[in-house]
Order: structure tokens, then C-alpha cells, then sequence
């Protein structure tokens, strides 16, 4: 299965009920297919397929109480290996437009929280820099994609989330958890998460403002022209805020100042659809004590980063054979500052990677079902001031007076098959990628998956799966050995093996989801400090074995289909899950990443509307993580349990909507890493005004 961008959509049928005959969905290939209508909760669990805002909706009455079979009311795709959403067998939270407007965040890091199996790790809020990883694993683990086109920056996991995009741009935003290698590659080894923007499909703008405690303001506008064939799509935004922690010698020193500009556009006829999109991201940020240690208790670091996003996609939509290609380039630049302003006491780092790919997606329909094939070739270039090989040439750091003098060039080689059955209850889909690196004259390596899913009446699906996936060493963790770190450039690439199984229940009123996990991984990349020398510094190390067994629920009740006459109750979800990882570090061994991890995540949201135009949503979250830290006196801590409440009240109007934001509502002291306090009370207002 793989993620389908917004804009790869096609004519679609509607059906109220499938016929009894087991291959009556072949037919259907290669056309969208909706099936009944379903309101979709908040983090529905669906496929990554996606849920298009821009199809008809069926209407209601298309329910009846003889109908055959009831499945997602979902469309079917082009991708790899498109499927309807009912007959899905991956876990994948999607997150839709109405639940992100609906949501107390200022930025995707933020929203991000409300995904039970996502572990969103914080060095300063409104995504001035955060960590985001899935069921356990670390931020390295994850591919990251933007209109389905991977954005990962090889240098390090720490700044994959500079989008271009203001979370006003974003359509909807997918999650896919556990291995996806043999969808994504080399750097899926726990999930996946893909955000689509929106381009509406007539003219249309909006600005929005907000702005708030520490000094918080932003702005942004957007606008699309449709003409004939053609649709583009222009938008920006600018954000900064002072910060709410401050160094000793009284001088702030988490505050942040950012811009971003985003450019999409999408040609269709009949015969072909072709999307394009660039973007820039530019930020700067106080890290505070993000990377200081006992021993260097630098409280004053900074960063800077820019960030260039190009790419263009076509899809064929007649003939026998679909093919699916793009090609991309993404460039990064990175300053980090470990004295704000002051390089005489510490050489500013500079690094700078460029990545690009080619990329070819294709299937095809016969009696036997669908089959899907493709290839891939990436390339990752880095030159850097203190990462990497020596180079022959040195390259100038434009707008100082130095030189990158390292560096590292690596490609990626890989080739996929995939095969779907596809019976009336019953779907299996088998494949696996074969991957070859250049790095370290890596040979080409097979990873295979498995994915069933059984439809038992009405309601019920139970599925299960196998899959695979690998990681390849972040430069960083090869190389960055400066600041109390030492990296070990022989490390191993991460290998895991997954297991899963579950079971779904889909109605009007209550959407209920239970799984079972376990991850087999070998040689995971970690950090860690040994405490008992006298001289501890961070290694970059290969663990030899980790195992994780998990656990994870899902509710939602829809109140508005459970009593129709009432309007004040809208939805209500809960979910939570549970983690435990066997590798367990020694007595004096403190882990940086891969072995603090959260064991239990709870999160809840209920959603009312109040009167008229004006509605409220209440958010919680409980986080309880495994793992210790040692704070700037030498001191060891466990990482405390705590939970959070944010709040949003909007008055929605259809041509604006007002908007104010509480978020940690009741004051709460806590950390995601332990030397970064995160900020306590604070309140947000805004106005978006559609033109």
C-alpha cells in the first residue's frame, strides 16, 4: 500500500452494495469506487489512500438496513497498489481538514500530539524544533513526505519537520505505523507520515493572524487560480515569538523567528495529470540547553536552518499499464551556534546536503488481480564543516570566510514488487523491496511484507501483517564528534521485523479499532552516556537486539448520529497505547533516544458545539516515559509522568472564523528531553478570513 496524494484523483462511481459474486470488485479497477458515507472522527484510522474533501458525498439515505456489506466510505486511487479503505490491513491515522482547524495547535509538530502511537519529543514549542517518532522508535526511523514525495534531510532527523507549509495549507495528514520498506525505502524502518495540501478546486484565498503569549505573532495568506486545465496556488506565512525560558545571564534564549513560501500547481486533461510544487523554509531558533551536558552547560545555543522543496509528478490515466513518475531535489543549510553570537568561544557548524531522486510508481489490472512494480534512485550529498570525509576540493560557505572541508556523497538504489488478491472479504497483499546503498559498499538486500484483512459481516474486519524495513546511519551519527559526542562512522544500518494483528469495528455511532504489535530490530542507532567514568561523552552505538511489544485502542462515539435532535454533543475519542521494550541500558548507561520511549500515551478529545456559529474542543494527553536524563548539576532524574488540557473556542462562521487558545491549561511542569523545561500556561487568538 502506499500514500496517494490529493491531487491523483479520478471519475468516481458510487455504489450502495457490492454483489455476491467474489471478484465483482475487479470490475471496478483502476476507477474510484465510494462506497456508503461515513463521518470520519478526529485521527480516524483509515488507509493512507487518503479521504478526498473535493468527491460527491453519498448521502445518507444510501444507509439501509439490508445492505450486504458495509465498508469505508473512502475512494479508490492511483498508487502503487491502490485499495479501498475497507479492505485496508494497515494502521494509519488520518488526520482531515475539519479536525485539524478544529485542533488547539499552531503548528503540524503540535497536531501531531493528539496521535496516540506518535511520540512527539519538544526543544521549544510551535514547531520551532521537535523530534517526532512512531511506537517507540526515534525521529531518525521515520520518512517524512510532502504531496507524497520523501523530504528526509540525511544529516539529521532533528529538522525534518521545516516544512514549507502553513498548517492552514494542509488538506490532511497521514501516519502510517510500522515498517514500510517496501513502500518508502530506506529511512521507513517504523512508519511513515505524508502531508498533502489543499488546493480547492475553484479560485478562492484566506489570510489568517494570531498571536499570543512569549510574544507569539504570525501571519499568513493564501490564493489558488483555477483556469481551464490549469490550477495554481501561491501562499506564505511569517511567525516569531521572544521565547519563555531565559539563560543565566538574564537574556532570552528560546525565542524563534521563521518565514515560508509555498508554490503548487497541477495541470489534468483526460488522459494525464501532471503536479508540480516548490517551497522555502527559513528559521531561526534558540536551542536554550537542547544539546548542553554536565560538562558543557552552554544555555544559550542557536540555530539556523534553510530549506529548499522542489519536485514535479505525473500519472497516466488511460491504457493498460499506469505509470506514476517524479522527480525531486531538496536542499538544506544548517548553522548551529553553540554561543549565541559569540563564535570566538565555539566555531559555528555549518552543513549543507542535497538529495535528489527519481522515482517510478506503475501498475496494471489482469484476472489475477493488481500487481504494481517500480524503482527508485535517490542520491544524498553533504558537505560540512565538521561531518564527513576530508574533501579533495573544499568548497566556500557562502557569507563567511570559511571553507566546508568534509564531506559524504551516498546513493540509494531500490526496486519493489507488489501483488494484490482482491475477493469480496477477503484481501492479501504480498511484496517486498530489494535495496542496495553505496555507502559503506552495502550489497542489495531484499525486504519483504505481508498484509491480510478478513471482513466478517457488517461491521467487523480483523487483519494481519509481516513487514520489513531497514535505516541507513544519518551523517550525524557517523560523524558528529564534537561537544561532548563521539560518533562511530562503521555503524551498521538498523534492520527490524514486525508483526501485527487487530481487529476494526465501523458504524455510524461508534468507530473502535484494537491492535497487537511486535518489532524484532538489530542493530538500532542510539546515544548513550556512561555515567561511571569520569569523563562520560555521548557514543553513537549499535544495540545488538531490541524487542517491543505493544498495544494500541482506539473509540470514537458520534453523538450527533447517536441523538440526532441534539446538537450540543458532537464526538468524543479516546485512545491509548502501551509499549515495552526488552533492551535495557546498564546501571550507569543513560540512552539519548531509542530506549526512552513512552510506555503509556493516553489521549482523549471531545468536541462540542455550543450555540449558534460557536463550538469548543478540550484535548488531553497523559505521557508516562521510560528512561532518565542528567540535569546541568550532575544530578540523574527519571522522566515523571504528566498530562496536559488544551482548549480551543471558534466561532465558525462561513466567511470567518474567531478564534482563542488555551494550551497547558492547568500550569503544568514538564519535560520531553530533560534539560529543556517546556513552557507552562499560555494563550493564543486568532482570525481567518476567507475571500
Amino acid at each position: 500500500m502506499k500514500y496517494k496524494v490529493l491531487f491523483n484523483k479520478r471519475e468516481a462511481l458510487k455504489f450502495t452494495q457490492f454483489s455476491n459474486k467474489g471478484y465483482a470488485l475487479f470490475s471496478c479497477l483502476g476507477k474510484v469506487v465510494l462506497v456508503g458515507v461515513l463521518s470520519v472522527p478526529t485521527l480516524t484510522y483509515a488507509k493512507a489512500d487518503g479521504v478526498s474533501t473535493d468527491t460527491d458525498k453519498v448521502d445518507s439515505t444510501t444507509w439501509k438496513t439490508n445492505r450486504e456489506v458495509v465498508l469505508d466510505g473512502v475512494e479508490v486511487t492511483g498508487s502503487r497498489a491502490p485499495l479501498t479503505l475497507g479492505q485496508a490491513a494497515r494502521m494509519v491515522v488520518v488526520l482531515d481538514r475539519d479536525q485539524i482547524a478544529q485542533a488547539p495547535v499552531q503548528s503540524v509538530n503540535d497536531l501531531l500530539k493528539y496521535a496516540v502511537g506518535v511520540d512527539v519529543r519538544q526543544r521549544a514549542p510551535l514547531g520551532a524544533q521537535t523530534d517526532i517518532s512512531i511506537r517507540g522508535g526515534t525521529s531518525e526511523q521515520i520518512t517524512i513526505l510532502l504531496n507524497g514525495i520523501n523530504i528526509c534531510d540525511p544529516q539529521t532527523g532533528h529538522n525534518a519537520f521545516d516544512l514549507p507549509v502553513d498548517i492552514s495549507d494542509i488538506e490532511r495528514i497521514e501516519v502510517l505505523e510500522g515498517p514500510a520498506g517496501r513502500v518508502f525505502g530506506t529511512s521507513s524502518l517504523l512508519g511513515a507520515i505524508n502531508v498533502v495540501t489543499k488546493m480547492p478546486k475553484q479560485t478562492s484565498a484566506d489570510v489568517h493572524a494570531e498571536g499570543g503569549s512569549f510574544g507569539y505573532l504570525s501571519s499568513g495568506a493564501r490564493g489558488n487560480w483555477l483556469y481551464g486545465k490549469w490550477n495554481n496556488q501561491v501562499s506564505g506565512s511569517y511567525a516569531r515569538s521572544d521565547g519563555y525560558s531565559r539563560s543565566k545571564d538574564g537574556r532570552l534564549n528560546a525565542g524563534f523567528e521563521g518565514s515560508k513560501l509555498f508554490y503548487q500547481g497541477q495541470y489534468e486533461d483526460d488522459a494525464l495529470r501532471v503536479s508540480w510544487h516548490a517551497g522555502v523554509r527559513m528559521k531561526g531558533w534558540g536551542s536554550s540547553t537542547s544539546y548542553a551536558t554536565p560538562k558543557w552547560k552552554a544555555d544559550n545555543q542557536f540555530e539556523h536552518t534553510d530549506k529548499i522543496y522542489t519536485a514535479i509528478q505525473a500519472e497516466t490515466k488511460q491504457g493498460t499499464f499506469h505509470f506514476h513518475p517524479s522527480i525531486y531535489w531538496n536542499q538544506s543549510r544548517d548553522r548551529y551556534e553553540g554561543y549565541h553570537g559569540q563564535p570566538d568561544l565555539m566555531k559555528y557548524n555549518y552543513n549543507r546536503s542535497n538529495v535528489c531522486g527519481v522515482n517510478l510508481n506503475s501498475y496494471f489490472d489482469w484476472v489475477g488481480g493488481r500487481t504494481a512494480f517500480g524503482a527508485e534512485f535517490r542520491n544524498e550529498d553533504l558537505v560540512s564543516g565538521n561531518l564527513g570525509e576530508p574533501l579533495h576540493t573544499p568548497v566556500h560557505i557562502h557569507g563567511t570566510d570559511r571553507d566546508y572541508t568534509l564531506g559524504l556523497n551516498r546513493t540509494n538504489m531500490s526496486f519493489h514488487l507488489e501483488h494484490n488478491i482482491l475477493l469480496r472479504q477477503f484481501t492479501l497483499s504480498a511484496g517486498f523491496i530489494a535495496v542496495k546503498n553505496t555507502w559503506n559498499e552495502m550489497p542489495f538486500k531484499v525486504y519483504p511484507g505481508l498484509d491480510m484483512s478478513y471482513r466478517l459481516g457488517n461491521h467487523w474486519k480483523v487483519y494481519a501483517s509481516y513487514n520489513s524495513s531497514l535505516r541507513m546511519p544519518s551523517f550525524t551519527e557517523l560523524y558528529y564528534s564534537v561537544g561532548g559526542h563521539k560518533a562511530d562512522k562503521y555503524l551498521k544500518p538498523e534492520e527490524l521485523h514486525a508483526v501485527e494483528g487487530g481487529v476494526k469495528y465501523l458504524s455510524r455511532v461508534v468507530t473502535a479499532s484494537a491492535s497487537v504489535f511486535h518489532h524484532h530490530s538489530r542493530n538500532m542507532i542510539d546515544w548513550i552516556l556512561d555515567t561511571s567514568v569520569t569523563d562520560p561523552v555521548w557514543e553513537s552505538v549499535n544495540h545488538t537486539k531490541v524487542n517491543t511489544m505493544g498495544v494500541e485502542t482506539a473509540c470514537d462515539i458520534h453523538f450527533h448520529e447517536l441523538w440526532p435532535s441534539q446538537q450540543f454533543l458532537q464526538s468524543f475519542r479516546i485512545a491509548y497505547t502501551y509499549l515495552n521494550e526488552d533492551k535495557k541500558a546498564g546501571e550507569h548507561i543513560q540512552s539519548q533516544y531509542s530506549l526512552e520511549y513512552l510506555r503509556h500515551k493516553l489521549t482523549a478529545s471531545l468536541q462540542l458545539h455550543l450555540i449558534s456559529y460557536l463550538d469548543m474542543g478540550i484535548n488531553y494527553r497523559f505521557q508516562d516515559r521510560v528512561g532518565s536524563y542528567t540535569n546541568l548539576e550532575g544530578e540523574t532524574k527519571n522522566y515523571s509522568p504528566y498530562g496536559i488540557t488544551d482548549i480551543r473556542l471558534s466561532w465558525n462562521h462561513p466567511r470567518y472564523t474567531l478564534y482563542v487558545e488555551g494550551n497547558n491549561l492547568f500550569d503544568k511542569t514538564y519535560v520531553d528531553y530533560g534539560l529543556v523545561p517546556q513552557p507552562g500556561f499560555w494563550v493564543s487568538v486568532g482570525v481567518t478570513i476567507r475571500l
